[in-house]
């Protein structure tokens, strides 16, 4: 067992209860790390902190969501504010539409758009709706990119499915999976001689950036490549903007990289800290859905009035504080005071970042999901236990992304820099 978790009496109590409860004592796979772990009581700004009374910086962020950190003022006012009024009606209500014109100004690529739960169920639904459009029945992937845990998607699917040692699940029928192709991130080539090939591909999906095998940036003019192969050969593209959405840029990453892609999910920001999903895309293509089309899609959560005022109020404050030149500047202090150590002592660790997304590779940095795969693993735990002492929280998995806040500060920053580089001299 890890020193400091001798110290989490009370989490590893809970979590011993919550084994009888729960399959794996918890609630989603990403959470479990041996032995346990931690409880968390409350959060607020930039810190966690748990039930055994230990302060933590945050660098996971609820994998993304948070943005503007822990208990946002301007979200808690707009949630309390709702709550007065009710939080699930069941039918329309005005902030819908106003939400929709918000991401519409954004997102150009959007000219219609549906709200939905989870980025998960975005997915799914963007997935069926590129089929229906298409009249085609095959759908291509990246190795290792995780859009979510539905079925047609769950093969090589990074992050948990990666961490446990589960790329694929139990359950899935293979016949679900036949029509499911995939190509290597980062390779223009393979996905041009696969599309040549199978002629009844309805759409390609991939994050613009993969998160979810560590962080994996795009080659240069990959992403556009990407766009002119995939219009080329009438095959929808995809963009699974569930974690750079308002984060890369407020128009995420196809403001960031100036590619414009035929359908858009969104999720984690776009919900304020609320479940939210959004799908949405070409005028021509949305109309399919129900109840104006034939593709059908329903929920009785969806834009539900509680998430809809959180992710109104977080998306607005994004555009009008123009947030993003503060967050890269502390996400960069963080990846050069690393890689300054790093290539001081020739360690083979290093850090790399896009706006407000990094990760510290335990191995060569990686361009695609095999790659990835070579990362020290096993050291990577070590270190999050480490950090975790010196009261620095990331994920726990060398194949997730750390996030930073509006609501960490400078000194935030250098803390965390300072405690990397501390695990590190005493790791390796």
């Amino acid at each position: 067992m890890p020193n400091f978790a001798e110290k989490l009496v009370e989490s590893e109590k809970l979590y011993k209860e919550a084994l009888d409860l729960l399959p794996g004592g918890v609630s989603s796979p990403v959470r479990a790390v041996k032995p346990f772990p931690f409880y968390t009581k409350r959060a607020i700004g930039s810190k966690i902190y748990d039930i055994d009374g230990n302060e933590y910086i945050d660098c996971c962020m609820a994998y993304g969501p948070l943005i503007l950190g822990h208990a946002h003022p301007a979200i808690k006012e707009a949630i309390k504010e709702q709550i007065e009024k009710g939080w699930l009606y069941g039918t329309p209500i005005e902030l819908e539409i106003k939400f929709a014109k918000l991401i519409k100004g954004l997102y150009p690529s959007i000219e219609m758009l549906r709200f939905v739960n989870s980025g998960s169920e975005a997915t799914m639904a963007a997935l069926r709706l590129a089929r229906g459009f298409t009249r085609k029945k095959k759908i291509v992937k990246v190795e290792g990119s995780f859009h979510g845990a539905h079925d047609a998607v769950l093969i090589k699917a990074g992050s948990g499915a990666t961490t446990h040692g589960i790329p694929n699940s139990a359950g899935v029928p293979e016949e679900f999976v036949a029509n499911t192709l995939q190509v290597p991130y980062n390779d223009t080539q393979a996905l041009a001689d696969l599309l040549e090939k199978n002629p009844d591909v309805a759409c390609f999906i991939l994050e613009p950036v993969m998160g979810n095998s560590s962080l994996i940036l795009p080659e240069e003019s990959y992403l556009k490549e990407v766009r002119k192969i995939t219009a080329e050969n009438d095959v929808l593209l995809i963009f699974d903007e569930i974690i750079t959405g308002f984060r890369l840029a407020a128009g995420g990453a196809q403001e960031y990289y100036g590619v414009k892609p035929d359908l858009t999910t969104l999720g984690k920001i776009a919900g304020g800290g609320l479940p939210c999903g959004i799908f949405g895309g070409k005028k021509e293509i949305m109309e399919r859905i129900a109840p104006s089309g034939d593709v059908y899609q329903a929920g009785t959560f969806s834009g539900n009035p509680l998430t809809l005022s959180a992710g109104y109020a977080a998306v607005n404050f994004i555009v009008k504080e123009k947030i993003h030149d503060y967050l890269e500047k502390i996400t960069n202090h963080v990846k050069e005071g690393v890689n300054d150590f790093s290539l001081a002592n020739s360690l083979n660790v290093s850090a790399d970042s896009i706006a407000s997304m990094f990760c510290i590779y335990f191995g060569d940095k990686p361009l695609n999901y095999n790659e990835a795969l070579k990362l020290n693993s096993a050291l990577f735990i070590q270190f999050f236990w480490r950090l975790l002492e010196k009261g620095v929280f990331f994920p726990p998995s060398q194949y997730e992304t750390c996030f930073m806040s509006y609501s960490h500060s400078e000194e935030d920053s250098e803390r965390i820099t300072e405690a990397v580089i501390e695990c590190l001299k005493e790791l390796l």
